[in-house]
């Protein structure tokens, strides 16, 4: 249980499901009241009405499709109209695609990106000036072990998380003299809907992390003032191993690991 933020509000994307669900609900054991969103209503809504009942906190919702331009600030508008003062950002929507590039949809591609960097970089810029005047408040985003390294046949994913890695570390020393923490949460294969949505299932490791496991690393990395965190101790290894070896051959193990074709 994480009291850090009790009695104040967070907001947390990609609620419905997954990691986000299992960090909304190490946070309602500390008292953290929560805006929950993401694209299922009936999805957030029975999410919330279960944390308020077990947990007693408070909780909004606010449904938003964060492939869409205009949803970092229709969720920012919502939480201004509500008079919530959000003291946690966590930045946990995205989503991922398998396959070749010139295979995979283009517009499936340009979600992920909207997703995975736009709206995080929007929703950030969005809610940072309130925590800059106050001095106070914390952001976790959510990147991937993925994130230190190409990985073909998921690059755009993978390039995604990077850049999810870099804006937190940079950002998270950026706001260090106005007391404001940012943590990213580089996760490995964890138990979700991840796997599915992207279409690589037959890839998924076989002892997946716990989601709960992970939202409490993340969390307790960001109480600590960590810039970064990777969860669990064997992809904490296999994330930094790859620094000894050259890149190129990192690349061309992956490329074997994820491709369709095994006998190439």
């Amino acid at each position: 249980m994480i009291t850090e933020w009790k009695g104040k509000w967070a907001l947390i994307t990609g609620a419905s499901a997954g990691i986000g669900v299992a960090l909304a609900e190490e946070l309602a054991a500390g008292g953290t009241h929560l805006v929950l969103t993401a694209r299922r209503l009936d999805r957030l809504q029975e999410v919330a009405n279960g944390l308020e009942k077990k947990y007693g906190v408070q909780t909004r919702v606010v449904a938003a499709d964060l492939a869409q331009r205009e949803a970092p600030r229709q969720i920012f508008e919502f939480t201004q109209g509500k008079g919530l003062r959000v003291h946690l950002l966590i930045n946990n929507a995205g989503f991922g695609q398998y396959g070749e590039l010139p295979v995979v949809e283009t517009q499936r591609l340009l979600d992920m990106v909207e997703v995975n960097c736009t709206a995080v970089v929007h929703l950030t810029r969005l809610f940072l000036p309130d925590m800059v005047a106050r001095r106070s408040g914390d952001i976790l985003i959510l990147a991937s072990t993925a994130a230190f390294q190409a990985v073909p046949y998921i690059s755009t994913y993978a390039a995604s998380k990077a850049f999810d890695l870099f804006f937190a570390e940079g950002l998270a020393e950026e706001m260090k003299p106005h007391g404001i923490r940012v943590c990213a949460l580089c996760p490995g294969s964890t138990e979700s809907e991840f796997h599915a949505v992207a279409g690589q299932e037959k890839f998924t490791a076989k002892n997946q992390e716990p989601a709960e496991k992970v939202a409490r690393a993340g969390l307790q990395a960001l109480a600590a003032g960590k810039s970064y965190v990777i969860s669990g101790l064997g992809n904490y290894l296999g994330a930094h191993s790859q620094r000894i070896v050259p890149r190129r051959m990192v690349t061309r193990i992956a490329a074997k690991m994820f491709s369709p074709d095994k006998t190439r």
